[in-house]
C-alpha cells in the first residue's frame, strides 16, 4: 500500500497489514500532518469472475512493519511522530579525506618543529636549506691573511683566501660557513663562494683556520669581503 500525505505529497510504501482492513490514523514524518487512512478494500466481484486456479501454497507470514513506520491505534490521536525514524545506515567514511587531513596535520607539525630548531639551536642550518630568517649577528671574528693570487704555469690564474675564525667570548659558539664575495670597483658582487671551516664549534677564546682557492676568477674583482653565512654582509 502506498500512503500519500495530502499536505506535502510525501509518499510512503507500507505493507497492507500495517494499516489493516479497518484503517489507521497515521502522521506524515515530513510535515507532521495526521489523517485517517482507510483500509485496503478487496475487489470481490473481480475475484468471483476470475477463473479458478489451483490453490497456491500458503504464503509465508508477512514481515512485521518496518521500524520506520508506526501506526496509531484506531480512534486515538497519536502523540508521537508516526513516521519519524533514525536512518538504518550510517554515512560512509571517506578514507582518502582522512588521510589527506592527517598529511596536512603532519606537514604543519613538521614546519613548526623545523622553525623551532632553526630559531633556537641550529645557527646556519637555515642557509643550508635555502631558508632566509633575516640577518643574524655572529659573535665570532674573521681574521684574514693576505690574498694570494698568481698565474700558474698552465696559464690559469689562482685566487687563494686564508685566515682563521676566532671566538672572543667565554662560551662555546657554533661556527657558520664563511661567505666569500669579490666586488668590482662599483661595489657590485662579481664572484662568490662558501667556505666550510674544519670545526663546527669553537671553545671559549678558541680559533680555527680556513683556506680556499679558486681558478680564473673575474679580472674585474677589486675588493674581497668575508662574512658569516646568515649574517648581513658589510
Amino acid at each position: 500500500m502506498i500512503l500519500e500525505c495530502s499536505q506535502c505529497r510525501t509518499r510512503y510504501l507500507v505493507p497492507d497489514s500495517a494499516v489493516g482492513p479497518d484503517g489507521r490514523t497515521v502522521r506524515c514524518a515530513a510535515c507532521k500532518h495526521s489523517w485517517f487512512q482507510p483500509g485496503h478494500v478487496l475487489d470481490l466481484v473481480a475475484r468471483a469472475e476470475a477463473p479458478l486456479a489451483p490453490a497456491p501454497s500458503p504464503p509465508p507470514p508477512p514481515p512485521p512493519p518496518p521500524p520506520d513506520v508506526v501506526i496509531a491505534p484506531p480512534g486515538t490521536a497519536p502523540d508521537y511522530d508516526a513516521f519519524a525514524n533514525e536512518p538504518p545506515f550510517r554515512p560512509r567514511r571517506n578514507p582518502a579525506r582522512r588521510w589527506t587531513m592527517a598529511a596536512i596535520a603532519a606537514g604543519i607539525l613538521m614546519l613548526i618543529g623545523a622553525g623551532a630548531i632553526l630559531w633556537s639551536g641550529a645557527p646556519g642550518l637555515a642557509d643550508r636549506f635555502g631558508l632566509q630568517l633575516g640577518p643574524a649577528e655572529v659573535p665570532l671574528k674573521i681574521v684574514s691573511n693576505a690574498v694570494d693570487h698568481r698565474d700558474l704555469d698552465n696559464g690559469s690564474h689562482i685566487f687563494a683566501v686564508s685566515g682563521k675564525v676566532v671566538n672572543p667570548t667565554s662560551t662555546r659558539q657554533h661556527v657558520p660557513d664563511i661567505r666569500v664575495e669579490l666586488k668590482d670597483a662599483q661595489n657590485r658582487v662579481v664572484y662568490g663562494w662558501m667556505i666550510r671551516p674544519d670545526a663546527t664549534t669553537l671553545a671559549p677564546h678558541g680559533s680555527v683556520e680556513f683556506n680556499s682557492a679558486k681558478l680564473d676568477v673575474p679580472l674585474s674583482s677589486k675588493n674581497l669581503v668575508l662574512s658569516f653565512s646568515g649574517e648581513a654582509a658589510s
